[in-house]
């Protein structure tokens, strides 16, 4: 493999949460730097970071060793009493082939869903199922071997070490010799050394990394100190007691055991055994049950006619187009399967009474999702570009995000778990990480340092999305004078030292995952608190190894909206179908313009109320812009927007080719669809070239922009367009694509905003009830809407002493009541 003889088989990276302190990318580059052929993660207890670590070691030019320091129970897995199963020994777990990976991944799975105890657990039961492919190292002092040594049971020791080897199969048990200056492991390596001899057991080396440089030990110790809840001065805690648990070069790990020299080269032997390899380019999507002996394309092109004839009382010829070329494409892409699980989906809901969004994201571009009845606006009249969704051009994984009303999100999930089975489905992971102003606080306290001058260095750090410690000390000149002295250094230096690590994991808010086959053949499962069975990969790792991932997002507007129309339906006995009120109705336009909007959704802001009466919309469209607009940067063009929809500046258009693209946001490009009809239409590009160009805008890469810049260039002067138009128009492109919103998102977002507008402004009781139930355990909002209410003429009458429910009541058209709960929780008085 190389002239270097010795490869680390014991590596903790940041994903051994707060105690490993190696960077997955600088772990590979480190290895890379020494020249080392290969190099192992063994992370405690999970898997969280194997894919991450993979990928990186493949592009720094590493062989990557995918591995797990497992925590092994002393009895069994699902024992758990106290003082008796407290504690475990460690094994380490290397994956020789794929059988030994997914292997790998039930035994860590398992300690997780069966075994948790303190730690995930396995047990002996679990490692003679799951012994193929495996190659297993007797790990630091805290392994089975080692503690057995320790407390004098030597002939124990003898005994593991034997039932180990007979269930790995000789030559696949290897007994670890560690050397970080510790006492203990002198005594250890000297017994384990015999042991080898008499039991025929080889040797390894290895030093059980925990950082990169022996300078890291300091970080290292903070780690343990955040993660401990402990500070570094205190001296009853965890520590470890040297500072050589670091990457160590071979000629230092040779160094540190002269007389073992088979010890140093069996890591390169089991190196060269390990050959997982994982496969990027599958899919592994569920299947939707269909009918007997019916083709799922077949099906799903029944399924869209029947909902297009639904949709529109005339099918045009533009309709059908449309339709059979969405068709197309999803059936060469081999998504059908994909939609009709997704239908089947709101299906369901739609059955059980849970209110369901229009849309979100880019998936409202599709006129198949259309009429699938999975979105709810009309993607033709509004200019919505099914290629912003999908693209032909590009193969990736078609993402429908989809809102429920927040209380009944769980049904959801439960009917996805019964339909295609518990073991199938899952949530997500996803990492808090240790951001800029929380890693100087976490430091800060490992460190001892008075809260007041923690406090006052994370309070100079901005709280902008993305800003780091380093950022800050180039903003800030207060910040960069504290840190000349060598107090605030040091904590800074250390806080940027940790920056960014995972601290914890959670569930994704949203996110599932559904697969045809039990997850654990493909990703390895946790298991949280508070939210059950979640993979062990967060999302993108999930979509890379072509697992369906959906988002389930409970809105609560979609609640306020289901409450109201509750209300609406009991004090008028009057049945509102939301999705079919009229959407040029004057009453909602007329609350709109006047900025009568709290309370209702994505505009009650008092900014955003200011733009709306300057605005004044009138359809639909001005709300698609105004969701798009009102964000930091696209802001500064809303009085460009706004002047020019009243006439009071003249529009203008770089060339008349724009005007139809542009005019109905006034000539000011919002979308990122007008920047892919621009290219289509001038360039001749495709609209799935089109949007390659979107995307290659927004990584920002100057040979890219460069190569897209003449493609754009050529093709204008293909189509009969000057050099210096097409330049223009290109710069005018770069210029907006960083502001540049996905239509198809502010279009529906638009549509539940005018939704609740014209619930406001039609039924203002029985909305403004709805409103103050659904937030009624926060307080500020509700002194709001009850602020509003008061406005609107609506008297807001406290409850009779003996009613308890949270509702807030419509009594008339001029009067709502509260209830107990209300009080009690707002802090009304009754």
């Amino acid at each position: 493999m190389s002239e270097v003889n010795f490869v680390h088989l014991h590596c903790h990276s940041e994903y051994s949460l707060l105690d490993g302190a190696a960077r997955v990318k600088k772990l590979v580059e480190r290895a890379a730097e020494l020249k080392m052929p290969a190099i192992a993660i063994t992370d405690h207890g999970t898997m969280f970071g194997v894919m991450d670590f993979y990928r990186a070691a493949l592009k720094a030019g590493v062989k990557p060793l995918l591995g797990c320091e497992v925590y092994v129970a002393p009895r069994s897995r699902l024992q758990k009493e106290a003082r008796k199963d407290d504690s475990q020994y460690h094994l380490v777990l290397l994956a020789e082939n794929n059988t030994g990976y997914r292997n790998l991944m039930r035994l860590v799975s398992a300690g997780y869903l069966e075994g948790f105890y303190y730690k995930p657990r396995v047990d002996r039961e679990l490692l003679e199922e799951c012994s193929e492919g495996l190659i297993a190292l007797s790990a630091c002092l805290a392994g089975e071997i080692p503690t057995l040594i320790l407390s004098g049971q030597v002939e124990k020791a003898y005994d593991a070490a034997r039932y180990y080897r007979d269930l790995f199969g000789s030559g696949n048990f290897f007994l670890e010799l560690h050397d970080h200056g510790l006492p203990e492991q002198k005594l250890v390596n000297k017994v384990l050394v015999e042991l080898a001899k008499a039991e025929g057991i080889p040797l390894v080396a290895s030093n059980d990394v925990h950082y990169l440089s022996r300078s890291d030990a300091e970080v290292h110790d903070v780690l343990i100190c955040i993660q401990t809840g402990k500070t570094v001065d205190e001296t009853d805690r965890m520590k470890f007691d040297s500072q050589e648990f670091y990457l160590k070069t071979a000629q230092e790990m040779t160094a540190c055991f002269p007389e073992y020299p088979e010890a140093i080269s069996n890591s390169l032997l089991i190196a060269e055994r390990c050959n997982v390899e994982r496969d990027f380019t599958q899919r592994h999507l569920p299947e939707y049950n269909l009918p007997e002996g019916v083709d799922v394309d077949f099906y799903l092109r029944e399924r869209c006619y029947e909902g297009v004839r639904k949709r529109y009382s005339l099918v045009t010829s533009e309709i059908e187009e449309r339709l059979e070329y969405e068709l197309r494409v999803i059936q060469q892409m081999d998504y059908s399967n994909y939609f009709l699980i997704v239908w089947d989906l709101i299906e369901y809901a739609k059955r059980e009474k849970v209110i369901v969004g229009p849309g979100r994201g880019s998936a409202a571009g599709s006129l198949v999702a259309y009429c699938l009845g999975i979105t709810n606006i009309e993607p033709l009249q509004y200019g919505l570009l099914f290629e912003r969704f999908l693209n032909p051009e590009r193969i990736s994984m078609p993402d429908i995000d989809i809102d429920f009303c927040d209380d009944k999100r769980d049904r959801i999930i439960s009917y996805v778990c019964d339909k295609y089975g518990q073991e199938r489905v899952a949530q997500i992971i996803t990492f808090g990480t240790m951001a800029a102003r929380a890693a100087v606080r976490d430091v800060g306290r490992a460190l001892a340092i008075p809260y007041a001058e923690v406090d006052k260095i994370a309070k100079l750090i901005p709280t902008e999305l993305k800003m780091t410690i380093a950022k800050a000390l180039e903003q800030s000149k207060e910040l960069q004078s504290l840190y000349k002295e060598e107090h605030y250094r040091h904590l800074l230096d250390t806080s940027m030292a940790v920056e960014g690590m995972p601290r914890h994991a959670s569930t994704h808010a949203a996110g599932v995952v559904i697969a045809k086959e039990p997850l654990v053949n493909h990703v390895p499962l946790y298991k949280t608190s508070d939210s059950g069975v979640v993979t062990q990969f967060p999302m993108g790792t999930l979509e890379d190894l072509g697992l369906l991932k959906m988002d389930f997002l409970g809105l609560k507007t979609l609640s306020i909206i289901g409450e109201a129309l509750e209300n609406i339906e009991k004090r008028q006995k009057k049945l509102v179908d939301i999705e079919t009120i009229p959407l040029k109705d004057d009453a909602t336009f007329n609350l709109l313009s006047q900025g009568e909007t709290t309370g209702v959704f994505q505009l009650e802001s008092t900014g955003m109320r200011s733009v709306l009466r300057e605005l004044m919309p009138n359809k639909l469209e001005d709300i698609i812009a105004v969701v798009a607009l009102y964000r930091p940067g696209p802001m500064d063009q809303i009085p460009l927007f706004v002047q020019s929809k009243h006439g009071r500046k003249e529009i203008k258009y770089a060339h008349p080719v724009l005007e139809p693209i542009l005019n109905e946001t006034y000539g000011v490009i919002v979308y990122q669809e007008q920047i892919m009809e621009i290219a289509a239409r001038m360039a001749g590009f495709s609209l799935g070239q089109a949007d390659l160009l979107r995307r290659a805008i927004g990584k920002k890469k100057k040979e890219i922009l460069d190569q897209q810049q003449q493609q754009f260039v050529d093709g204008c002067l293909n189509n009969g367009y000057t050099k210096d138009l097409a330049i223009e128009i290109y710069n005018l492109i770069l210029k907006f694509a960083s502001y540049g919103f996905n239509k198809s998102h502010a279009a529906a977002y638009a549509l539940i905003a005018y939704q609740t507008a014209y619930l406001k402004a039609n039924y203002p009781v029985e909305y403004m009830a709805a409103l103050m139930t659904v937030y009624y355990a926060n307080s500020d909002k509700v002194a709001l809407y009850i602020a509003d209410c008061r406005r609107m003429g609506i008297e807001v009458l406290p409850p009779d002493i003996n009613e308890s429910e949270t509702h807030f009541t419509v009594v008339n058209e001029k009067r709502v009541r509260f209830g107990m709960a209300a009080v009690k929780n707002v802090g009304l008085g009754a």
